[in-house]
């Protein structure tokens, strides 16, 4: 019997561990888990500023709602008194159409609330594609 290196069977360890990888990836869920409600919080914006114009020949053949700075409504060039006319008047001309696309230009002093009143009746409306139109700032 041979005592040296070539006699000796060695077994290499042939399996990783993987507990310390769960234990890590574990404590990154509950930090990611923490912390995901918290990044939902809204930051100042100016809304009606782009760095790039949108391309206003699309825009200018399409559907246009607008929301004037006292807040009135308007499709094209017709006046709407209410949401609910809105949802009507559109319901109308969308019918003859095949695009259920529409496009919004609010002016940037009308209310929040008021924007999210005449997206929601558009939606209501039965609108399926909707864009938000802004200008570019001057220079």
């Amino acid at each position: 019997m041979e005592i040296g290196p070539r006699s000796q069977r060695r077994s290499s360890l042939s399996q990783i561990n993987v507990t310390p990888f769960v234990d890590v990836m574990l404590v990154l869920l509950i930090i990611f888990m923490v912390t995901a409600p918290m990044m939902e919080k809204g930051v100042d914006v100016n809304l009606p500023e782009v760095s790039q114009a949108p391309n206003l020949t699309a825009v200018q053949q399409s559907l246009i709602v607008s929301i004037d700075s006292r807040g009135r409504i308007s499709v094209g060039k017709q006046k709407v008194k209410s949401t609910d006319q809105l949802v009507a008047v559109l319901q109308q001309i969308l019918q003859s159409r095949d695009s259920k696309e529409v496009y919004l230009e609010a002016d940037k002093v009308v209310p929040y609330e008021r924007v999210v009143r005449v997206l929601a009746a558009i939606r209501r409306a039965g609108v399926t594609r909707l864009g938000m139109v802004a200008l570019e700032p001057e220079q």
